[in-house]
């Protein structure tokens, strides 16, 4: 996806929601009438990103993503929230069958769409460095041949210092920047991409943010996208762990007025220069029509109350697994270690 600001061409900007069927949405993002087996693809043309939160409560069919594949532009991109089971556990280093369940459950048919894989923990769990090293051997390159990147959404603020900062860059993982009052908040670059989740969309503001701060994030998407970090966001560090480069920015407007996020994403967009691809989306030959996505957003303090949507899974359960997950053999060895 290309956007454009102050003449400029980025081609490594990605901004969306998180899910696409949200009632709210409907006669309001979503024109009237329009079946709901058609809003994702009517979403995907209105905006460049999804973040789907379904995986985080349970399995999702290999065919679902291969329809949401289908259902959607060239140039679309998915984040995936990857499962609770291994992320909400008093020992992160024993979640392997819950992380090789999620990663080969059937995410490598998004293809070349899959965005990066999102591991959100729980406000309670705190920094144990071993522990969350040996987590963090746990997570694969790549799955059928499908490279994986991923993101650490830490909700303690034990997690803001140095070490953990030194342990996400040497796994080259990516730290949730969120704005919500609720969390850690600190934009350290641990990556080679950027990731932000906005919680802060005001009901009573048409956009969900006001125009200045429509404006201040898509100067801080440009900045970061041109290699530079913003000078008005909280950090840790009090320089940058290296030499910035250009990086790839994904941005989802998640929580907060939920009712909001699609507004917010498209006045966001716009100001980077980008409009949707079409008014109403050409209907596109797929299989199946694109499943329903359940996108609410669920705290994690309560994840084991919630009821798994759409494909009613509520403990885990093997799918039927394709090629294993692969790592490096240098992980292999660590992990072995481990």
């Amino acid at each position: 996806m290309a956007v454009r600001k102050q003449g400029k061409s980025f081609g490594n900007v990605h901004i969306g929601i998180g899910g696409w069927n949200f009632a709210p949405w409907r006669d309001n993002f979503y024109p009237a009438g329009l079946p709901q087996a058609r809003e994702l693809e009517y979403a995907s043309r209105h905006l460049t990103a999804i973040e789907i939160n379904s995986t985080y409560h349970g399995t999702q069919k290999r065919t679902s993503f291969a329809n949401w594949r289908d259902a959607t532009p060239d140039d679309f991109v998915f984040a995936v929230k990857a499962s609770r089971f291994a992320t909400n556990r008093r020992i992160l280093a024993e979640g392997a069958d819950s992380i090789h369940r999620f990663i080969d459950s059937g995410i490598a048919e998004l293809r070349h769409k899959l965005g990066p894989v999102v591991w959100q923990f729980a406000p309670t769990k705190q920094f144990v460095p071993d522990d969350f090293e040996a987590f963090l051997n746990l997570l694969p390159d790549a799955v059928e041949g499908v490279s994986l990147r991923h993101v650490l959404e830490v909700r303690h603020a034990s997690f803001m210092c140095d070490e953990y900062l030194k342990l996400a860059r040497k796994f080259k993982a990516a730290t949730v920047f969120t704005d919500s009052p609720k969390f850690p908040s600190f934009a350290d670059l641990t990556a080679d991409f950027v990731y932000a989740r906005l919680m802060n969309a005001q009901e009573k503001l048409a956009t969900g943010y006001a125009p200045k701060d429509l404006d201040q994030w898509a100067g801080r998407v440009a900045s970061w996208a041109e290699g530079k970090a913003p000078d008005d966001l909280p950090v840790v560090e009090d320089k940058p762990g290296a030499k910035l480069k250009p990086k790839t920015v994904y941005l989802f407007f998640i929580n907060g007025a939920k009712e909001r996020a699609p507004s917010a994403a498209g006045a966001l967009l716009e100001r980077l220069g980008w409009t949707p691809t079409e008014e109403v989306p050409v209907k596109v030959a797929v299989s199946k029509p694109a499943a329903v996505e359940g996108s609410a957003e669920a705290p994690a303090t309560k994840a084991r109350a919630t009821k798994a949507p759409a494909n009613k899974a509520s403990v885990e359960k093997p799918p039927a697994r394709k090629t294993p997950a692969k790592k490096t053999a240098a992980k292999k060895a660590t992990r072995a270690a481990a």
